[in-house]
C-alpha cells in the first residue's frame, strides 16, 4: 500500500544551503561589503598570530624567524607582571561590566519617558556629544575635577577635610576608570536601548494599562521582556571583550598610579612586547586573550539558548 501520510509543509521543512542562498541572496549582497570588510581587516590579520610561535625577527619576517613552539606562551605565564596584569584587567572589567553596563539601559529607559519629542532629542544629543571626545581631553577633565590641583580636593580643603586625590589612588583606579566611561559613552550605548524600545508593541502597554497595571509594572512585563534580547546580545558581546579594557585610556593614567595598579594585559602587550621588542610574547598573551574572549561568547550563547533567547547568532535550521 502506498505511503499516504502527508509531507510536512515547506515553513517547517529543513531548507538545503542552496535553497538558503537562493532565498536570502538580496540580503547576501548587502551585507557583502561589511563581509570584505572583516575578512580584510580582522580575519587576513589573524594568520599574523603565527608570530606567538616564533622568535619573531622583523628583519627575518614570518618565513626566516626561528620556530620556538610555545615557549613564548611559557614565558608569559612565568612572569608576574603577566598575572599582575590579568588581575588588574579582571578587576577593571569587573566594576565596568556590574556598574557601567546597566546605565546605558536606565538612561534610555528615562529618555523613552520624556514626553516631549523636542527635549528628547536635546537630551540625546547632550549625552551622545561625549562619545565624540578623545580619551586625552577626558583624562585632562578628570584630572581638573578630581585631580590633586582639581575642584574637588580644593572644594574638601575648604570644607576642612582632608584633600582627596583620586586620580593618583591605585585602590580607586578601577573606579575611576568606571566613571570616565560612564561620561564618556553612556548616552553613545542608549542608541541601541532606544531603538529596541520603539519595536515594542504600543498595544501591550494600552492593554496592560486597561487591565490596571500602573508604570513600574508596565516597566516589568512589557518594556524589559521587550528589549531583553538586545541586552542578552549587548551582554554576550561584552564578555568576548572581557579581557579588552581600554588601551588609550589606560595608558595616559598608568604612571599616575603605577604598574601594580595601572598594568592591563593591553599596556603589557606595549611595554613587553613592542617596546621591548619580544614581539613573540606578545603576540601569544594577544592569542590568549583572543581564545579567552571566543570561549566566553560561544559559551554565553549557548546558555542564552537555553533560556530560550536568540543570543548573538542561532543554528541556520530554517
Amino acid at each position: 500500500m502506498a505511503d499516504t501520510t502527508p509531507s510536512p509543509p515547506l515553513a517547517v521543512r529543513r531548507l538545503s544551503l542552496r535553497q538558503r542562498l537562493k532565498r536570502d541572496k538580496v540580503m547576501l549582497l548587502l551585507t557583502l561589503p561589511g563581509l570584505l570588510y572583516f575578512v580584510v581587516f580582522h580575519y587576513v590579520p589573524l594568520l599574523g598570530y603565527v608570530v606567538a610561535f616564533q622568535d619573531y625577527q622583523p628583519y627575518l619576517g614570518y618565513t626566516q624567524s626561528a620556530w620556538v613552539g610555545f615557549a613564548n606562551f611559557s614565558s608569559a605565564f612565568a612572569d608576574p607582571a603577566f598575572w599582575s596584569a590579568t588581575g588588574n584587567t579582571l578587576k577593571i572589567a569587573l566594576v565596568q561590566l556590574v556598574f557601567f553596563f546597566p546605565v546605558p539601559v536606565g538612561l534610555a529607559l528615562l529618555l523613552n519617558s520624556i514626553v516631549s519629542d523636542r527635549v528628547r532629542r536635546f537630551v540625546q544629543s547632550v549625552v551622545y556629544l561625549p562619545h565624540f571626545i578623545g580619551w586625552v581631553i577626558i583624562v585632562s577633565i578628570f584630572q581638573q575635577i578630581l585631580g590633586g590641583a582639581g575642584v574637588v580636593p580644593d572644594l574638601l580643603g575648604q570644607l576642612g577635610l582632608p584633600r582627596y586625590d583620586m586620580t593618583t589612588d591605585p585602590g580607586a583606579f578601577p573606579w575611576l576608570l568606571a566613571l570616565q566611561v560612564m561620561w564618556k559613552d553612556a548616552g553613545w550605548g542608549t542608541i541601541i536601548i532606544l531603538a529596541a524600545l520603539l519595536n515594542i508593541d504600543r498595544g501591550l502597554y494600552e492593554a496592560s494599562a486597561i487591565d490596571g497595571a500602573g508604570r513600574l509594572r508596565r516597566l516589568w512585563h512589557v518594556t524589559l521582556p521587550g528589549i531583553s534580547p538586545v541586552i542578552i546580545l549587548l551582554l554576550i558581546l561584552n564578555l568576548g571583550q572581557i579581557l579588552s579594557v581600554g588601551f588609550e585610556q589606560i595608558l595616559l593614567q598608568r604612571d599616575a598610579v603605577g604598574p601594580g595598579a595601572g598594568e592591563v594585559l593591553d599596556t603589557y602587550v606595549y611595554f613587553h612586547g613592542i617596546k621591548d621588542n619580544d614581539w613573540g610574547t606578545s603576540a601569544a598573551v594577544g592569542l590568549v586573550k583572543a581564545v579567552i574572549g571566543t570561549v566566553l561568547v560561544l559559551g554565553a550563547n549557548k546558555f542564552a539558548h537555553r533560556l530560550g533567547h536568540e543570543g548573538v547568532y542561532r543554528g541556520a535550521d530554517r
